[in-house]
């Protein structure tokens, strides 16, 4: 999954943008109003998180801009402040959900994923079923028959990317915009590096190469 940070408190942002690295997120940061409407606008992102108090354009009117045009991606808004106009002034321009600062990371991390699931399953199961092998989004869990297999959270990033798409052709430039970032300049090869890892934990038949196109998943025969 693929997020977005506005946020003009840099050293917040960094902090945030490292914790959800680390959950297996790639994470985008910028620090203008102006400037995330426009990422946001590309419809690249399966998440926004949104601070209120920005330069350039506010977090309110940033919401309300993404929501005239159409775009439904999930809107975590952040603020300083506290009150009940407040709040309902951000989900009245479309927000999805509203944190007030100072918060606990551990529940910034789980609203986020809350609302993930919330859009990725409709409010259905999340676990996605391919012969043997079972993805757990919600729960981030696979199992191949009775048995869990433990992964990384990159592995189980790069997974999710084909599961969703199970029997479709997903591209290694896909992946890598999805799993890591618009900025990263390391090795695009870094992408076989974790399908051969998949392919170890489960089975070398599950994700086919697609010659010149990109990876396909496919059940076991």
């Amino acid at each position: 999954m693929r997020l977005l940070i506005v946020e003009d408190e840099k050293r917040l942002a960094l902090s945030l943008a490292r914790g959800l690295t680390a959950e297996g997120f790639a994470v985008d940061v910028v620090h203008d109003g102006l400037e995330g409407l426009h990422r946001a606008g590309e419809g690249a992102y399966d998440l926004v998180v949104l601070d209120i108090m920005l330069p350039g354009m506010n977090g309110y009117r940033v919401c309300a801009a993404l929501r005239a045009a159409g775009h439904d991606v999930p809107i975590l808004m952040l603020t300083a402040k506290d009150g009940e106009y407040d709040e309902a002034e951000g989900l009245d321009t479309g927000a999805d959900d509203y944190l007030t600062k100072p918060f606990s990371y551990v529940v910034l991390v789980a609203r986020v994923k809350a609302l993930l699931r919330r859009r990725g399953t409709g409010g259905g199961s999340s676990v996605r079923t391919l012969g043997p092998l079972r993805v757990d989004t919600g729960a981030r869990r696979v199992l191949f028959g009775e048995t869990e297999v433990p992964l990384t959270a990159k592995e189980f990033a790069v997974l999710e990317q084909l599961v969703v798409r199970a029997g479709e052709v997903v591209s290694k430039a896909e992946i890598l915009e999805h799993v890591w970032d618009f900025a990263y300049e390391g090795d695009p090869n870094i992408v076989e590096v974790y399908v051969s890892t998949l392919r170890k934990k489960l089975g070398a038949e599950l994700i086919r190469t697609v010659r010149g196109a990109g990876y396909r998943l496919e059940a076991p025969r």
